[in-house]
Formats: C-alpha cells, sequence, structure tokens
C-alpha cells in the first residue's frame, strides 16, 4: 500500500481540507501519523492492539521511519483519505493503541472497541456487528452508524452525527433517545435469540462469572470476542472471514 508519514500539521491541513471538524479531531494525539491516500481496501481482518499485532499491521510498514521498526507504541494513529472498507473484522482489545481516522465510510464485517483506540469516521459505518465497552475511548461517526447489532456497555456510548440505524443493547440506566442521535430499528419485535448464534448466548443453567460480562441480558461477552477474533459471524446469516490471530476457522 501506498502509504506516508505525515506530521501533525500535515495531518491537520488534511482535515481542515476534507471538512472535518476540529472538534472531533482536537482530543488526537499531535504526533505523526500514517496516511494511506485514497479508498483503503483489505482483504482480511484489522487488529489495532499497536503492541501485541504491530507487525500484522498492512501500514506499519510504511516508508520513511526504519527506526520504528521493533519500538513499541511508536505508531500515533493512521489516518485513511478516502473509505476504509475491510472484508473481515476491525478489533482493539487493548490499551495504548493507534487511532483510527477515516476521512470516507468505514465498512467491515465486525467492530469491537474494548481498549483505548480513537475511532473517528467523517462519513457512515456499516457492520454486522458494533460492540464497544470502554470509557476512555474517544469514538465519533459524523454520518450513521448501521449495524445488525450495536452493543453499548460500561458508560461507552459513541458519538452518532446522524442515525443508529440497528439493534441497540445498551444497559437499562441509558436512554439513547436522550443521547443525540435518532434511532431506527428495523426489527423492534426481534429478541436477541433471532438476531445472533446460538453460542454466544446464555444458556438455561449459566451461572454469571468473570467471563460472563453481559450475563444481565443473556449475552455471553467471552465467547463473542471469541468468535470475532477467529472470523465466525456473531449474528445470524452473517459471514465467516479471516481470523484475526491465524487461528483455524471452524
Amino acid at each position: 500500500m501506498d502509504t506516508i508519514y505525515q506530521t501533525w500539521a500535515e495531518a491537520v491541513a488534511l482535515f481542515e481540507r476534507r471538512g472535518f471538524p476540529e472538534e472531533t479531531y482536537a482530543g488526537l494525539d499531535e504526533d505523526e501519523y500514517i496516511l494511506h491516500p485514497g479508498l483503503a481496501a483489505l482483504p482480511a481482518s484489522l487488529w489495532l492492539d499497536d503492541h501485541q499485532h504491530r507487525h500484522r499491521n498492512p501500514w506499519i510498514k510504511a516508508g520513511g521511519r526504519p527506526e520504528y521498526e521493533g519500538i513499541d507504541g511508536a505508531v500515533t494513529g493512521y489516518v485513511i483519505d478516502g473509505d476504509l472498507h475491510v472484508d473481515g473484522s476491525i478489533v482493539n482489545l487493548d490499551h495504548g493503541s493507534p487511532s483510527l481516522i477515516v476521512l470516507g465510510d468505514l465498512k467491515a464485517a465486525n467492530l469491537v472497541l474494548t481498549g483505548t483506540s480513537r475511532l473517528l469516521v467523517l462519513g457512515d459505518i456499516e457492520v454486522e456487528t458494533f460492540f464497544g465497552n470502554s470509557t476512555d475511548q474517544h469514538v465519533e461517526v459524523l454520518g450513521d452508524l448501521r449495524a445488525t447489532l450495536a452493543v453499548m456497555w460500561d458508560e461507552f456510548l459513541p458519538e452518532i452525527g446522524g442515525c443508529l440505524r440497528g439493534w441497540a443493547l445498551v444497559p437499562g440506566y441509558v436512554d439513547l433517545d436522550d443521547c443525540g442521535p435518532t434511532v431506527e430499528d428495523p426489527a423492534p419485535h426481534t429478541g436477541l435469540s433471532d438476531l445472533l448464534v446460538q453460542d454466544v448466548l446464555l444458556a438455561d443453567g449459566d451461572s454469571p462469572g468473570d467471563d460472563l460480562y453481559l450475563a444481565d441480558v443473556g449475552l455471553h461477552y467471552d465467547r463473542m470476542i471469541d468468535r470475532i477474533v477467529r472470523g465466525l459471524p456473531v449474528a445470524r446469516g452473517g459471514r465467516t472471514v479471516a481470523p484475526l490471530d491465524g487461528l483455524p476457522q471452524e
């Protein structure tokens, strides 16, 4: 991929040319970013967990900074100057990972954000499963968020400029109508058992424990993350995609 390093000043100049609001990018680290000019299409899945998986990232070997090779945490973030299409999933599970800024639309099979990676999207996000449970993130989409299932937990609430379209699962104390986005549920009477594969649902007799983080709503957190990492669908009718960690698919 034709990627280059940009200074923070160069990144800001690009944001301004694309009409990216300053209040959206103001919280980013003011450092160098790896820029991918134009549409970025990945035929596999994408880790945003920089410390463990950075050498599997398709943009990490951008020219101009060979001294970064092998240094943990050297990458501040990635800027895609166009749409980003990922055939597999995008996953961030760890803290201290790079930001992802997409100056177009973002499409992926699944999007999992439980670490601290910042995600800013100028256009729309379209995924099968959108999951977040970290309060330490800045996640903002200026367009629509479209997902078969959107799970927002542990006070995680992304900023959505447009419409949230899909089945949204949030804690009982959260009223999405008071949080900004317009919510459109295409199947308001559909239950989790109709939306998701049986493997990620709590069965009768399961008792809550440390690994059943979302037990109060009947969703098995660990199994859901495991399936996504392995490239297996969470939503019924979802696609089987490339695993993130080189694990064999079932």
